[in-house]
């Protein structure tokens, strides 16, 4: 049988989901045809999706569940008898919506195992008759049901990237003394031990924690590297929410790869709470830790339920800083709770703690995501903004009470727009600039200490983080 895998968006990555399925699929017995239509859509011709068996989507975020939409549709109009799944995280939360395209099976965390099953399923069943059966199959779970299961634990395959783009084709790291790294992407582990209302893991995952073997690890770095990698990104949700795997993972890399740098993201909470590995992530060639900070309010933060304070987050600037490692902060600036005020003490923040050079322009205009199943929707300080579920958007929309802050973000999400590699300094000036006038604040003074070298800080050429 021939099963087609198709990405949408992997935020500049190299699709890791399309390599772990691919593997899967091959073992299963099924020739595979892997395709990033955000890199080479032009692959993804009406003959390849018309001969195919299993055509199956990765949908690991909200932009790249939105830009399948006309894919899906289009490969079940060429092929009304092939069997359609849609897998990762955004899946289950969209499972109706799915369906209502012609998407059969709706696959959500430590999805290879179903997704082979599947795929040897049709290699048995006749595709016409497995098209025929496709309603009865559709009923049998909702996107909260498929989801409080206890998830499998799989003995992993090395991802097979046969017939992905080259990595040069996707993001690179830049670094400080102006060269310039190919990156590959990898996953320690999935799942989180933590319930942050606002994240889209924990709907799936539950506060279940999944390991990937070391072994297979390192064997798609090692792949990644004689590629031509020079920087690996860990995309695990929290890097820490297993220290010990994680250090010897990257204690073996360092070994193997002593040249190669990485990236991971962590909890602030857990940057405090492993304070005594930050100067090994420092010696075995971090180039910067990614920490989803959200917000400086303390109410916000325990409304996200983030498990951490402003004082923390400040603790752990402090911590990287002393240890060598870089921090690269993450924020939801726009939420029901913020004020004018508070916007413009975030700019603030983050200009005391010199943090400008490590957070890119895109994360000052971030808004609020309320997916379903979002556990936001839990609180009644977040439904009272609500205005309801928009299929369009697949999001619930919600405006801020006070007008003002919502036409602020309009302006700041104007001057962000797509300017993802300028100088950020320039970009926070003209933001700050703003969000002051806005707050009826008197315009910043000049920085009297003198600035960090953007130089000095590493950071990737496509800085989404969603």
């Amino acid at each position: 049988m021939h099963s087609v895998l198709i990405s949408t968006y992997e935020m500049g990555r190299q699709p890791f989901g399309l390599a772990s399925a691919a593997a899967w699929l091959r073992e299963a017995g099924s020739t595979v045809t892997a395709i990033d239509v955000a890199k080479d859509r032009g692959r993804l011709d009406a003959a390849m999706l018309v001969s195919a068996d299993l055509i199956a989507f990765h949908l690991p975020m909200h932009t790249a569940t939105r830009l399948a939409e006309p894919v899906i549709a289009k490969a079940r109009a060429l092929n009304p008898t092939a069997r359609v799944c849609a897998f990762g995280l955004y899946a289950p939360l969209n499972a109706e919506w799915l369906r209502s395209l012609g998407v059969d099976d709706v696959l959500g965390g430590e999805f290879e195992a179903d997704l082979a099953a599947i795929a040897r399923s049709v290699d048995v069943v006749p595709r016409r008759t497995l098209s025929s059966q496709r309603t009865e199959e559709c009923d049998s779970s909702s996107a909260i049901s498929a989801v409080k299961r206890p998830l499998p634990r799989l003995q992993f395959l090395v991802p097979d990237r046969t017939g992905l783009p080259p990595l040069v084709q996707y993001a690179s790291l830049q670094m400080p003394d102006g060269e310039r790294r190919l990156v590959g992407y990898t996953e320690t582990s999935r799942g989180c031990r933590h319930l942050c209302r606002h994240c889209p893991v924990v709907p799936i995952y539950n506060g279940q924690f999944r390991v990937v073997q070391p072994e297979v690890v390192l064997a798609d770095v090692a792949a990644q590297v004689a590629a031509g990698a020079g920087h690996i990104t860990f995309g695990d949700p929290d890097f820490f929410n297993g220290p010990t795997h994680a250090m010897r993972i990257v204690d073996a890399l360092h070994a193997a790869h002593p040249s190669v740098s990485y990236d991971v993201t962590i909890k602030i909470e857990h940057l405090l709470r492993h304070r005594d590995l930050l100067p090994r992530l420092a010696d075995t060639g971090c180039a910067f830790v990614t920490s989803a900070v959200e917000s400086i309010d303390d109410r916000t933060l325990a409304l996200f339920d983030k498990g951490h304070t402003r004082a923390d987050f400040i603790e752990a600037v402090a911590l990287c800083r002393d240890a060598g490692v870089t921090i690269v902060a993450t924020f939801v600036a726009f939420h029901p709770w913020l004020t004018l005020a508070s916007y413009a003490e975030l700019l603030e923040t983050i200009s005391d703690l010199e943090l400008v050079d490590h957070v890119a322009p895109i994360q000052l205009a971030i808004r609020l995501l309320v997916p379903e199943g979002s556990r936001l929707l839990e609180l009644d300080e977040m439904r009272r903004h609500v205005l309801g579920f928009d299929p369009a958007t697949l999001t619930y929309r919600w405006s801020h009470p006070d007008p003002r802050v919502d036409a602020l973000h309009r302006d700041i999400a104007a001057i962000v727009g797509m300017r993802l590699n300028v100088d950020r300094r320039a970009v926070f000036a003209e933001i700050r600039a703003l969000a002051r006038e806005r707050a009826g604040l008197p315009p910043a003074p000049d920085a009297t200490r003198p600035a960090r070298d953007r130089a000095t800080v590493p950071y990737l050429n496509e800085p989404w983080y969603c």
